[in-house]
């Protein structure tokens, strides 16, 4: 376990109650590297854990704050790791790492937490969702949220691409279909980096989908702040799932 420190730079000084939520260790992945993950536990009776895959850029220092308020908003405690390459987990960026990782925060939930699958809730943003709906297709899980998601890395650049080549990257487009549990898309209308449309394919994809998320008039980085967001997810979570 590691111990957290803040330097007084820091964007987000926390109370000791608030660090005293949040627990730090590595774990190494089947590829060798080792990786940071936070367990947050912001609800004492929560009934899911969500493994939060997030965006590019940033990392769990960034993060954490954010996992603090989303799961006080939505009653669940929260489970956040950084890729191989991000903040100080070793290795270097790649897809396969992104596989590997989320794959070894997946187990270390499962056995150092000793979570049930039917608790966990994956939640993927933006390049988040590419690990994201790579785990769902292979285990079975209570829920999947899908923020901003991509089909493909070509047809990011390729808006027009109607295929999966076999060089494209990240084709979460034809793995989604073999997704069994209950998925919740989320998308903003007016995304700049991942065109909505990607969101739309995503879902239409998607064999058991609830009624999706659109945002009107949101990009990719600000979904968060429309004021339907968390009553949507709770939404989702304390009634959509009951069903």
């Amino acid at each position: 376990m590691c111990n957290i420190c803040l330097y007084d730079r820091a964007e987000w000084q926390y109370s000791e109650r608030e660090k005293s939520k949040i627990e730090a260790f590595f774990t190494r992945t089947s590829r060798g590297n080792l990786i940071t993950c936070t367990y947050v536990r912001c609800s004492k009776n929560a009934k899911y854990t969500l493994l939060f895959s997030h965006g590019n850029a940033v990392d769990l220092g960034q993060m954490s704050s954010f996992y603090l308020t989303l799961g006080s908003q939505i009653n669940c405690n929260i489970f956040g790791y950084d890729y191989s390459g991000y903040g100080m987990s070793g290795g270097k960026p790649s897809e396969k790492n992104l596989y590997a990782d989320i794959e070894a925060a997946w187990q270390a939930m499962r056995t150092r937490l000793n979570i049930s699958p039917e608790t966990i809730i994956l939640y993927g943003q933006s390049i988040g969702t590419v690990p994201t709906v790579d785990l769902a297709a292979r285990h079975e899980v209570g829920a999947v949220i899908l923020h901003s998601p991509l089909m493909s890395g070509l047809r990011v650049v390729f808006r027009n691409t109607k295929r999966t080549w076999f060089f494209d990257a990240f084709p979460s487009i034809d793995k989604v279909a073999k997704v069994k549990s209950p998925v919740l898309v989320i998308h903003g209308t007016d995304d700049e980096v991942i065109d909505f449309s990607h969101g739309i394919g995503i879902y239409e994809r998607c064999p058991k989908t609830v009624e999706p998320f659109w945002v009107e008039g949101a990009g990719h980085n600000d979904v968060e702040l429309h004021p339907q967001y968390y009553e949507r997810l709770r939404k989702f979570l304390s009634v959509e799932l009951i069903k």
